[in-house]
């Protein structure tokens, strides 16, 4: 039988799905667990956005390892131990990850619980590395892209109901509970939550192991040769490092204890004087504290930016040993993916935070699960209706199913959270973002440079109404951020190593390592929140999407100077 009629494997696809489900459920819950950690670890926004920092830079580092591994040796590892060993060892090192995690929920100390989540996602990285093309593997590669697709559309409705069930293993209840009462609760649920995840994770390893029905998916390509391009990025790894532990040490500063010794007064005191004397001696202390702790993370941001701009610049006049990074649409799509995961994270990740202001309704952390919910439902719709592209339906029905699987997704969003015992009502005039991004969507015509002007240019307005206003429509706008994220994975990638040729799968490699921007970009806006407050500090998100509609404009006239006809590039809808 000919490669191009291979029957798709679908209990290897049915298996492989689960692992896509795993990636969003934890990533969306994730949204959940920090305000939850800020009032139970008494953090502050910083501290509590190290949740995301663990989290997406394992992505990273795992992505850089497996580089640097194929850069030595010629050889991709992933290829070499062939995809379904790949993602068997993935998931076993989530698997003890989620150990990990246990011990340091049983022990109560948050710095175990980040090192827990790091492990999870270190696994999750080389789960990813090899997912997507195994997916391409699974049946014929001419609807590689349809398995890719509903790996992603699975992914999505993970991130729907992960903040439910990750809400639910914290709190104990989904009836509302004081932020004070969070610091007495027993986390026995989490315990049961991470065993059972980490069951599922030697579940799905063993399915994957012992199938006779799941092929190898061994690749002995060699790697193109980019040692310069590893020097660069084991440098702006050490310089990250160098720039985020002062940041680290500065909570157990003499100021910092200072601070917490003061703080400790002004809970004690009763005397309206006394407490207004030592928070002014707070502010005084904190605040040069505070800005230093901020031109460092800055300086963490530059490093990234300075770095993949150096990287460029120097393959431009000697382009040996640079690899794909002499493409300057990689370059830039390596900036516009590291903004975009950023940004994607930073706006869900802060939301808790921002619900608990009295001008957005001056929520609990136990009330905040329905709109977590609501924004990587957003996603989830965004990603529904993209998933469409990849089916060969008619043009009639493909504009029917555009302008209605959005509304159908949004109301599996609200059936859930309904479900879970929810009162969704606030929320279902919603429907009007949902209606815009239709319109949007059909405007952009499935073409990667419109759809990214157009969604950054949603994503832009959004936040900038947010910023603007409180309430509903705030709270709407900063929702709407979700919606305008859902769609760019897929275009940025593609626009990035179109025209790149034999570095097509080292472009890859250097994109999926930009997922780091999840782990650098929240964190900055939390610190930014420390100092001017939350809802100012979503200034970030205006900034990211600014950069996504700049990149759209300036790679569209390098390809067109390549001559590349963009008009025809297609991508994944998720990641």
């Amino acid at each position: 039988m000919r490669e191009s009629n291979k029957p798709t494997n679908y209990p290897a696809l049915y298996t492989l799905i689960v692992v896509f489900f795993f990636w969003g459920f934890i990533a969306a819950g994730n949204s959940i667990f920090i305000p939850f950690c800020k009032n139970y670890f008494h953090l502050d926004q910083f501290q509590s956005q190290l949740i995301d920092f663990a989290f997406y830079s394992a992505y990273y580092i795992g992505a850089l390892a497996l580089f640097i591994f194929g850069t030595l040796s010629g050889k991709d590892l992933v290829g070499k131990w062939g995809y379904k060993k790949s993602i068997v060892y993935g998931l076993l090192f989530s698997a003890f990850g989620a150990a990990a995690m246990i011990v340091a929920v049983e022990v109560n100390i948050y710095l175990g619980m980040l090192i827990g989540l790091f492990i999870v996602a270190l696994g999750f990285s080389l789960q990813q590395t090899a997912a997507n093309p195994f997916a391409v593997l699974l049946g014929d590669p001419k609807t590689g892209a349809s398995r890719v697709n509903l790996g992603g559309a699975v992914n999505s409705f993970g991130t729907t109901i992960g903040p439910l069930v990750i809400g639910y293993a914290l709190f104990g209840t989904f009836e509302p509970m004081s932020d004070s009462e969070i610091s007495s609760l027993p986390l026995n649920k989490v315990v049961y939550l991470y065993i059972a995840v980490g069951l599922l994770f030697i579940f799905a390893a063993a399915l994957f192991n012992f199938s006779k029905k799941v092929p190898p998916g061994i690749n002995n390509e060699p790697m193109e040769k980019a040692n310069k391009a590893q020097n660069i990025l084991i440098l702006m790894t050490v310089l990250l490092a160098i720039l985020f532990t002062p940041v680290f040490l500065s909570y157990k500063s003499e100021t910092a204890l200072q601070i917490e010794a003061i703080n400790t007064q002004i809970s004690a005191a009763t005397d309206s004087s006394v407490i207004e004397s030592l928070k002014a001696q707070v502010k005084e202390l904190a605040h040069p504290l505070e800005l230093k702790r901020m031109a460092l993370l800055f300086g963490a941001l530059l490093a990234v930016v300075g770095s993949i701009i150096f990287a460029y610049r120097k393959a431009q006049s000697a382009p040996q040993g640079w690899g794909a990074m002499k493409y300057p649409q990689l370059v830039l799509g390596m900036l516009a993916l590291f903004v975009y995961v950023g940004i994607e994270v930073a706006i869900g990740s802060n939301l808790g935070e921002l619900l608990t202001l009295e001008e957005f309704g001056n929520l609990q952390s136990s009330e905040i699960t329905p709109y977590i919910s609501m924004y990587w439902g957003g996603m989830m719709i965004g990603r529904w209706a993209g998933a469409i592209t990849a089916f060969n339906f008619a043009n009639k029905t493909k504009k029917i199913l555009t302008a209605l699987v959005p509304f159908i997704a949004f109301i599996v969003v609200l059936s859930v959270n309904t479900i879970a015992g929810f009162n969704m009502s606030h929320l279902y005039f919603f429907a009007i973002c949902i209606a815009i991004q239709v319109v949007a969507f059909f405007i952009s015509k499935e073409k990667p440079v419109a759809t990214l002007v157009i969604f950054g240019t949603l994503g832009l307005a959004a936040m900038v109404v947010g910023l603007l206003t409180s309430g509903t429509v705030a709270i709407y706008a900063f929702l709407t951020g979700g919606l305008a994220c859902s769609i760019m994975w897929g275009s940025i990638f593609a626009l990035s190593i179109v025209g790149i040729g034999k570095y097509t799968e080292q472009g890859s490699a250097f994109l999926v390592m930009m997922i780091l921007g999840g782990g650098i970009i929240p964190p900055i806006q939390g610190k930014l929140a420390d100092i001017i407050g939350i809802h100012n500090s979503y200034i970030i998100p205006v900034i990211g999407f600014a950069y996504i509609i700049l990149f759209a404009i300036l790679v569209k006239g390098f390809l067109k100077k390549q001559n590349i006809d963009i008009e025809h590039i297609e991508g994944s809808s998720s990641h």
